[in-house]
């Protein structure tokens, strides 16, 4: 018996993550069901366009900006031990619009939005909001989760194309300013070395990030516990499960695309 218990132990903690990712996935099949039958809430999905989209802008143009100006030095600096300094922008296109991008935009919407949409459905529960918006009809999932949901996707993948944009040009302003690269050389090699497929990909994964990252936010927040400590569990707990499927989304979508 004793050598059975950790065995039984596991399989434990094995029944009830699938049991987790059951209910995670019911939850999203039921958002999307709901995002595409009416009543649809223009005013929330104004609102959450505002704010997923507008409001995240200067965290996402500042990540951006830095990340590229960084990798066009460390590309400089690395390149120069084969004499190989002159890939710099084909390198900064690529990683910004292919990886650094994707990924570091939906990190900063899962820091800002998941959070944010987490304490907040998570003290609605609390206070008893949600089962208020049962008693007026009005169905929590339609009114708090798809116009949440639906921003996300049609917003993010902007902000990484904006966040691909500003990044490229973070790496331009420094290889041009401080590492002696010519201008027009620079944007032609920029232009030249991205594909079609880069970009497609770029906006896919925003659509992906976007997506879970609203998703986590509204299913911590609806599932939270009571009182101050559970919207801090759920707001916790929403960006750390956003986070970790973000990074896993982009492997599995990186080797979607470029396996081939």
């Amino acid at each position: 018996m004793i050598l059975l218990s950790p065995i039984g132990t596991l399989g434990r903690a094995v029944l009830q993550t699938l049991a987790s990712v059951g209910r995670v996935a019911l939850f999203a099949l039921s958002t999307l069901t709901h995002m595409l039958r009416p009543p649809f809430y223009g005013r929330e999905f104004g609102l959450a366009l505002l704010n997923i989209g507008w409001l995240s802008l200067p965290v996402v143009g500042l990540t951006a900006i830095f990340t590229g100006g960084a990798l066009a030095l460390q590309i400089y600096a690395g390149g120069a031990r084969f004499n190989a300094e002159a890939v710099v922008p084909q390198i900064v296109a690529i990683g910004m619009v292919r990886e650094l991008g994707p990924v570091l935009v939906g990190l900063m919407i899962a820091a800002r939005v998941t959070s944010s949409i987490a304490a907040e459905i998570a003290t609605m529960k609390v206070t008893e909001q949600i089962d208020a918006l049962v008693t007026l009809s009005t169905n929590p999932m339609k009114y708090l989760v798809a116009p949440r949901v639906l921003a996300a996707l049609i917003v993010v993948p902007l902000l990484v194309a904006v966040g691909d944009v500003i990044g490229i040009a973070g790496g331009y302003a420094v290889a041009t300013g401080s590492l002696g690269f010519n201008p027009a050389t620079y944007l032609k090699n920029t232009v030249d070395f991205l594909e079609a497929l880069d970009i497609v990909s770029s906006l896919v994964k925003g659509c992906a990030f976007g997506f879970i990252a609203a998703l986590m936010g509204c299913w911590f927040g609806m599932n939270s516990g009571r009182g101050a400590q559970g919207v801090g569990r759920a707001t916790k707990g929403s960006v750390e499960a956003a986070a970790v499927l973000i990074l896993a989304a982009n492997f599995l979508l990186t080797g979607a695309f470029f396996s081939l």
